[in-house]
This record gives C-alpha cells, sequence and structure tokens, in this order.
C-alpha cells in the first residue's frame, strides 16, 4: 500500500467524466471512475463527521445532491490524489482503493473503506465498451445512497477521527515522491458490511466497509 500526506499543496482538480452515451473508452472509463472517487471520498468524510458539515457544500450529480469539500487544504490534498489515482487506472496499475479513519488520540483504526478495482480483459483488449450513461449513473448513485445510509448501521465515531487513503498499487508502478510506502492498516477485530457495485464494462469498482466491533 501506498499513502500521502495530507499536508501536500498542490492543484486540486475535479475530474469530470465525458464522452458518447453508450461507447465508452479507457480514458472515459477512467473519468468516470475518478469522479466517483472524489464523491464517495467527500461524502464518507461528510457522513462519518470527520469534517465540520459547515466545511461542505451541495453540488448535484448523479441525480442527488452531493456534499463536497470546502475546505483549502482537504481539497489541495484530494485533488493530487484524484489526479495521481487517474494516472495509475489510465495505466491499470492500480488494484484498490481504501479510505482508513483512524482515532486521533489513540491512532487506532476505527473503520475501512475498501474498492476493489478490476479491469475488464475483454474491453481492454478492443480499447471500448458498450453500456448507457444512464445505467453507470444509476449503478453509482446506489453506491453513495449507502453510503449516505451508512449512518444507519456504522457505530457512532464518538471520539475527533481523521483519515489516511491507501492505493495498492502494483509493484511496477512509479510511486512519486510526495506518496510513501505504507502498511494495511487492517482492524484487529471487525465487523464487515458489502456495498453495491458498479462497471463501466472497462473498469468495475466493488465497495465494501469494515469497522471495529464495540466490547
Amino acid at each position: 500500500f501506498f499513502s500521502t500526506p495530507h499536508s501536500l499543496s498542490l492543484l486540486a482538480t475535479m475530474v469530470t467524466a465525458q464522452g458518447t452515451k453508450n461507447v465508452i473508452n479507457l480514458r472515459g472509463s477512467t473519468q468516470i471512475v475518478t469522479e466517483f472517487f472524489g464523491y464517495a471520498i467527500n461524502s464518507i468524510l461528510y457522513q462519518r463527521g470527520i469534517y465540520p458539515a459547515e466545511t461542505f457544500t451541495t453540488f448535484q450529480n448523479y441525480g442527488l445532491q452531493m456534499m463536497v469539500t470546502t475546505d483549502p487544504g482537504l481539497r489541495k490534498y484530494l485533488g493530487n490524489v484524484l489526479n495521481q489515482l487517474s494516472d495509475w487506472l489510465l495505466n491499470s496499475l492500480v488494484q484498490q482503493l481504501v479510505l482508513v479513519v483512524t482515532s486521533v488520540a489513540t491512532n487506532e483504526v476505527l473503520e475501512r473503506w475498501v474498492f476493489n478495482i478490476e479491469v475488464e480483459a475483454d474491453a481492454m483488449a478492443t480499447g471500448s465498451a458498450e453500456k448507457s450513461e444512464k445505467e453507470i449513473q444509476g449503478e453509482i448513485q446506489a453506491i453513495i445512497r449507502q453510503i449516505t445510509a451508512s449512518v444507519t448501521f456504522l457505530p457512532m465515531l464518538a471520539e475527533a477521527c481523521t483519515f489516511d487513503l491507501l492505493v495498492y498499487a502494483k509493484k511496477d508502478c512509479s510511486i512519486p515522491g510526495t506518496w510513501e510506502e505504507s502498511d494495511a492498516k487492517y482492524i484487529t477485530k471487525s465487523n464487515e458490511v458489502r456495498l453495491r457495485s458498479f462497471t463501466t464494462k472497462i473498469h468495475k469498482v466493488d465497495a465494501m466497509v469494515s469497522y471495529k466491533c464495540e466490547d
């Protein structure tokens, strides 16, 4: 796993998916997946109270009111991560993205939001696939709704928490100097909830969250 410190001050760039309605190529699929990760991370940070609610604003996407951070430092950090992730996705070098929630006081891992990324070999061979934008957005919408509903099944985070983003990349992946190797940050004793998945027919993303069992 590799992670990058939150203190980076690089230009934030929000990636927007573009292309035709039914035919999608590798670059278009990469944009869709990267954009999803941006909104998913923002939603988790908002719903789990990692950052104050007043530092988020609403943005319409996927037919939903999305919560997006207005915190300058966080926007720059996420922009750096998403830009690098997009490059790795485009070159099929990343297999997993993990958002880890830890206690500020004890550094104990309380939650792990795991997004597994699979590349559809047949579509990669041909360079494109067919799937409607409406169908893809519907699948993404279902995952975002589950993240929004997570407060109903996850234990309340009653202490100040912070987060890390971990990326599981292939061994031949070139790692920027601002990133560092990290352990997997597993939870010693946890429960697991599997979330929905979505596919562009080029990339498939499976989601799940594990959380510390209450004593």
